[in-house]
């Protein structure tokens, strides 16, 4: 269960009390003045793991995008996504997936053809959010990579995926370096 969500806990004396009479992980960050985090990025980050997951399929058999985000309309993990990030993620790169590899050429020593399908997936995704979604701090692009290339790619595959956006941010962003 998340922490900030109300539920009933056994207090040290035996009785209930509501959660929120402890002070959860969430609040004691806030006490002690750490960063508020976005309460919609829990949504987006699950946004992204499906959006890693599609580009991945459509790399192994291609197809539209719209297949795509109607495919993962029905994954129980929805729920919880930003379905409109979802697809605006997907949409733009399968529309933009030939200009992003060539882009992904520059700041690689191989072939994006050459590369693991994991950490390409991912590396479209945050190369996509780099040039289009300057909403999306480049510091959170670049760790949500790094992120999904821990839980779904090769064993120092993050560190790849690391190199390669910091690469394209300080070029793509020179202004949040």
């Amino acid at each position: 269960m998340a922490p900030d969500k109300l539920s009933v806990d056994q207090d040290p004396s035996g009785g209930d009390r509501p959660a929120e009479a402890v002070p959860t992980s969430s609040a004691k960050r806030r006490a002690a003045g750490a960063a508020v985090r976005d309460p919609g990025s829990a949504a987006r980050a699950s946004a992204r793991k499906l959006a890693v997951q599609a580009i991945y399929r459509v790399q192994l058999n291609d197809g539209p995008w719209q297949d795509l985000v109607s495919e993962f309309a029905g994954d129980p993990e929805m729920a919880r996504a930003d379905r409109e990030y979802f697809e605006v993620l997907v949409r733009g790169v399968c529309e933009a997936r030939e200009a992003l590899d060539a882009q992904l050429a520059g700041w690689t020593d191989r072939t994006p053809s050459l590369l693991d399908p994991v950490e390409h997936a991912v590396l479209l995704i945050g190369l996509h959010e780099l040039r289009e979604r300057l909403e999306a701090p480049r510091r959170v692009v670049v760790s949500e990579a790094v992120r999904l290339t821990k839980r779904f790619g090769a064993t120092d595959g993050h560190k790849f995926v690391n190199a390669v956006l910091d690469r394209a941010a300080r070029e793509l962003r020179p202004h949040e370096h």
